[in-house]
């Protein structure tokens, strides 16, 4: 299939009409517009990626594990440790983003500078070619007035054949083509000749232009391509540094021993391997213990019924005497 290209399609039949040239023209202020775009939100991704790195390097200085021992301490160090290297990855990342972004800044510019002196000698074409071409247009109105002029005359001269002023109206007539008529055919002819030759001048530069421009074009797609194509590659490969930075974690604690942290904390705390010894009961009086270390309970000797009574009754007796005593002395009082 043919190649379609700018110089074969962006014409127009009126000789001084912009409409193709505008259109791309147009078509460039849009790419550069895009390049822009692309330059811009690979700045904020830049930004992105370094404000995570600056939270990621403070997330790396809190205390994590500060109170563990041994091996699961190791992998909880390891992991403070690799997160402060993906930080400082991904600020290098952000780095890497800039320079990108300024590569995609410079190649802009570049494409406008080259651009701008190609529009500048385009702009000017125009305006030569608008300028001849009115030029021509006019020589061209006063050239076919004088035509019309002239035989206007001549058909004047053969209605008034039998006046006394015909001899001068011919001489009149004869000396205007003569003298007029030649000199606005040949003007007319020479801005003819002019405005062939702008013609062909603009027609070489707009080809020339439009070569150039679809160039740039084709640079621009290629360039802005290869652009992203790598801003990917390094978003990739920074997964793959983190990847390998968590792997150092995961291996880490692939060596976390629960029983020998266990053992490690038993070791380095421990404070005895023997129980306490049961508390005994210790008699005030006898100073004896029981041989069990638990109080000894022993049951009274039986009570049979006669004495049990007896009992009561000098309770009872006993507890009538100190009544009648406190009451005596005035001692109630201290139980009210």
């Amino acid at each position: 299939m043919k190649n379609l290209h700018f110089k074969d399609f962006f014409w127009n039949s009126d000789l001084t009409s912009t409409v193709g040239y505008d259109a791309i023209i147009q078509y460039l202020n849009d790419g550069k517009r895009t390049c822009k775009e692309v330059e811009d939100f690979m700045k904020a991704r830049a930004s992105v990626e370094e404000k995570y790195a600056k939270e990621l390097l403070s997330l790396s200085k809190k205390v994590c594990g500060h109170s563990e021992m041994n091996t699961l301490k190791r992998s909880l160090d390891m992991l403070k440790l690799q997160t402060e290297q993906v930080s400082l990855s991904h600020l290098q990342l952000a780095q890497n983003m800039r320079e990108e972004a300024k590569k995609l800044e410079d190649f802009k510019e570049k494409q406008k500078e080259a651009r701008k002196k190609v529009e500048q000698q385009m702009d000017a074409l125009h305006k030569q070619r608008s300028s001849q071409y009115k030029k021509t247009m006019d020589s061209k109105k006063t050239y076919d007035q004088k035509c019309r002029d002239k035989e206007e005359a001549d058909q004047n001269v053969n209605r008034n054949t039998n006046t006394n002023n015909t001899k001068h109206m011919e001489k009149f007539a004869h000396l205007y083509f003569l003298y007029c008529l030649p000199f606005t055919d040949r003007l007319y002819q020479q801005n003819i000749t002019t405005l062939g030759k702008i013609r062909d001048d603009w027609i070489k530069e707009h080809i020339k232009a439009c070569e150039m421009f679809e160039k740039q074009s084709v640079e621009r797609i290629n360039f802005l391509r290869n652009t992203v194509w790598t801003h990917l590659n390094q978003l990739s490969q920074q997964c793959v540094t983190s990847d390998e930075l968590y792997e150092e974690v995961r291996k880490s604690l692939e060596q976390c021993d629960i029983q020998e942290d266990i053992e490690h904390f038993v070791n380095l705390r421990q404070t005895g391997d023997k129980p306490p010894v049961p508390v005994v009961y210790e008699n005030f009086y006898s100073g004896q213990r029981s041989p069990t270390g638990a109080p000894s309970f022993r049951m009274p000797p039986p009570v049979n019924r006669y004495e049990r009574e007896g009992f009561q009754q000098r309770v009872w007796l006993l507890g009538c005497n100190l009544y009648a005593t406190l009451t005596h002395s005035g001692g109630v009082w201290l139980f009210g």
